[in-house]
This record gives C-alpha cells, structure tokens and sequence, in this order.
C-alpha cells in the first residue's frame, strides 16, 4: 500500500495530458498495410519475421506434402529432442526430469547420470540467499503482484555481487544457475510476505537440498511442507513444457535484445520477468481460469452444448468476462492444429480431475476445447488453424493443485528462466550487433514555434 493515500490518485490533470497524448499519437492503421509493416514481427499467417538463429528449441507447426506448406499437429524440440521423449522417460523412469531438461537447454545435450547428480548438487548449492534478504528485501514492501516481487528480488541481488557486470562466459553461467536455483524460493517467500501482509501466518521454509526443483516449491509452500509424490511429478512435468519455446517468444526475444545490448544478467532476467507478465503471455492462464470461473457461474448447466455455446459466443462479441472479444487459452501464434504441450497436459488433467473429484470441470473444459476452434473460425477470417495452447490447462493443473493464483505467473517463471538462460548464454557467444529493428516516420515535419506564439 503507497504510504501517501492519494499515490495512485489519477487526477483530471493526469486525464488531461492522456487524452492529449491519444489525440496525437494515433497511427492511420492504413499505414500498416501501406508500408506492409509486420505488426508483432509476424505475417497474416502468424509465421514471425527472422530476426535471428538458435540451436536450442525448435517448434514445428507445417510441413512440406508436395511442394505445399501444410499445418501439422504441433511438435516442441528442446536441443532436437522431442519434449514428449523428456516427459515419457521421466515418467517411465519415476524420477523428475525438470533438472535434466535444464541441462539440456543450457549445455546443449542430454547430462549422464554422474553429470546430472553433479548439476542437482549445484542447483543445491545455490539455493541460499545472503544473509538477511527475506527480512531486508522481500518482506519489505511485499507486493499482491508476485511477479513485480521476483523482479524487484532478482535486481536486488545484482547488488550483492562482486562481478554482477562480468559477462564471461563462466561468470554468466554461474548467474543463471545461481537464478534458476533462487527463482523458487524467491517466488513462493514473496507469496508468503503478501500473504503475511494480508494477515495470514508467515511461513519461511528453508529448501531440502535432497529435494527436487518441483518438491522444494511445494515444500516451500505448505505450511506443512507436505505433497504426495504424483502432485510434485505433475507439477515437474509442467515446469518442463514450459521451460522454453523457441527464441521468437515474447520474453525469450526480450532476453535476446536486452543481452545484446551487453548489460548483466540480472537486469536481462528482471526484462525477461516483465515480459512475461504481460496476460497476453505468462499471464494468459490466470485469465483462462477467470474466464471459466465466470462461465461456471453463468452456464447453468455446464453440460449443454448450445447454453456453452452461447457463453462462447458472448465471448466473441465482447458481451461477456473481461468483454476484451477472447476465448483466453484458444489459439496460438504458432501452432496451427495442436500445441503438443496442450496434448501432453490433456492426459494428466483427465487423471487429476478423477482424483481430485472434479470431472465435471474437466468435461466442461473438454467441452470448450471442441466448440472453442468452431466458434471462432466461423466468426472470423482465419489464416490458420485454431486450437487449445498450454495455457488452456496449465491453470486447471495448478488450482488442482491447490496452488495459489498469485503464484500461477511465477511458476512459469521458474521453468522459463532455463530457457531464457540458455538464449542469454546463446546470445552472448554469437552476439556482433546490438538488436535495433526499423521503425518509419509517419508523422508531419513542423518548424518549433516559440513559446509567445502557440
């Protein structure tokens, strides 16, 4: 809370200069077309514009059937190897495979078993913070925005580091361990500051070093630092789908300019972290959620097709939610007819909505994955295909979980920040220019009129 009660006033000064500002910065959406600019990088087809080259993932959306560009079910490669190959052995082995597949983004192949047990004792190693940064950081001044909290603490700790400004390559791979290793324990001490603010108990466990990636955020979490096995292995699953997807990504291309700029590593994850929580990206399964917490309570009978359909329907004409005219968790910039991690997260979904006795939510959902695509492609031109992404169900995972909300946008932050690490160590070996896209002109020249004048 500001300390001074008119902080966040927006006075009719302020209204006043917003309204200037609209009145002479709007751009004839003609020039787009006229100038054939990219908006978002990206063509009417979704296919973004090339604006670099990468060796750590690869996703696969078409392929070539005669000479022809066709969509295909959507595949995800981390370092060429399939993401489903990284889930399936992880699983058929009953381990956890969220430190492995860090490995793999960040060293470029798969760790042998002596290599991996040497990575999960540096991860260990790493997950101590200085001391005094609970009580002197995160819990001064905690945020409901636990995303604006982990940025705050990851800028913060550029401050206790002798060689914050040294991007070597030794000394940045250092960083981004030490930050793939901290960014649970900041997340979740941050949740529990806010938590504490609002009037709950503080909990501060300290990490397990015995502990998985997965484990130690939910030991963090309960007050009891309890869960059962198959609720650490769903969430250590999700963690590795959402690890990495590409460098064309929001804040994967943020990670990318900001290291190109040459800065530290701190304030390239704090970029990153920003990015992220836009709810047009790392946000976006918080609005699936809300979105179908509107909709159970305004579809009577969550079985009826034609009353879903309705609700969908509202959706797209911006009468129903957030009236911003979106099915949150349909569609995505790449992916065409499936996104594999959307497919992948299916089959755990139907699984936990059976244990946690919520079927009926889980046939809602399903539901709305099959009317969703029909929905919108009959409404509007589409130049390609539509389907379910991750988002769709990655929030249903975590609220079965039992899994804070404030905490859903962070949790894809620590998974990403192996990818973003990766790309920044990536970007540092090849980097020869500083990123600086085009940008046209397309206002008046005018001569300065002196002040006794205008």
């Amino acid at each position: 809370m500001a300390s001074n009660p008119n902080y966040c006033d927006v006075t009719p000064e302020i209204e006043a200069l917003a309204a200037l500002a609209l009145e002479n910065s709007c751009i004839d959406p003609e020039d787009y077309v006229r100038y054939d600019v990219k908006r978002g990088l990206r063509d009417l087809n979704g296919k973004g514009v090339l604006a670099g080259l990468t060796e750590v993932s690869d996703i696969v959306a078409k392929k070539i059937v005669d000479g022809h560009e066709l969509p295909c079910d959507g595949k995800l490669y981390y370092r060429g190897i399939d993401v489903e190959q990284l889930v399936g052995q992880a699983l058929k082995e009953g381990r956890f495979g969220f430190e492995e597949t860090a490995y793999l983004l960040l060293l470029g192949r798969l760790p042998k078993a002596a290599e991996l047990e040497d990575f999960r004792r540096q991860l260990s190693y790493y997950r101590s913070l200085p001391n005094n940064f609970v009580r002197d950081v995160i819990l001064k001044a905690p945020s409901q925005d636990i995303m604006n909290s982990l940025a705050r603490s990851v800028l913060n700790l550029a401050s206790y580091d002798d060689r914050c400004d040294d991007i070597s390559l030794p000394n940045v791979m250092r960083q981004c361990v030490q930050l793939t290793a901290l960014f649970p324990m900041l997340s979740v001490y941050g949740y529990q500051a806010y938590n504490y603010k609002s009037g709950s108990s503080l909990y501060i466990h300290a990490p397990r070093p015995e502990l998985s990636t997965a484990e130690n955020i939910l030991s963090l979490l309960r007050a009891d630092s309890s869960y059962s096995f198959w609720e650490a292995h769903v969430l250590d699953i999700c963690m590795i789908l959402h690890a990495e997807h590409g460098g064309g990504n929001n804040s994967t291309f943020t990670t990318h300019v900001v290291t190109s700029s040459g800065t530290d590593t701190y304030s390239c994850m704090a970029a990153a972290l920003a990015s992220l929580k836009g709810p047009k990206h790392g946000g976006a399964n918080i609005k699936v959620i809300r979105m179908f917490e509107d909709m159970k309570e305004t579809v009577r009978d969550w079985k009826d097709e034609d009353e879903v359909r309705h609700y969908l329907q509202a959706l797209l004409d911006k009468q129903a939610f957030d009236k911003a005219g979106l099915i949150y968790g349909m569609g995505h910039a790449v992916y065409s007819l499936s996104d594999p991690r959307a497919n992948i997260l299916r089959s755990f979904v139907e699984k936990l909505s059976r244990e946690k006795g919520r079927n009926e939510e889980y046939e809602l959902y399903s539901l709305v994955e099959r009317l969703g695509p029909e929905i919108i492609s009959g409404e509007r031109k589409m130049y390609k295909g539509v389907s379910a992404n991750v988002d769709f169900y990655s929030g249903f995972v975590y609220h079965m979980l039992d899994l804070p909300l404030e905490l859903y946008t962070p949790l894809f932050a620590m998974a990403r920040i192996a990818g973003w690490s990766a790309h920044r160590i990536e970007e540092l070996i090849n980097m020869s220019k500083i990123i600086r896209p085009g940008y046209k002109y397309v206002g008046t020249h005018q001569p300065y009129v002196p002040m006794a004048q205008r």
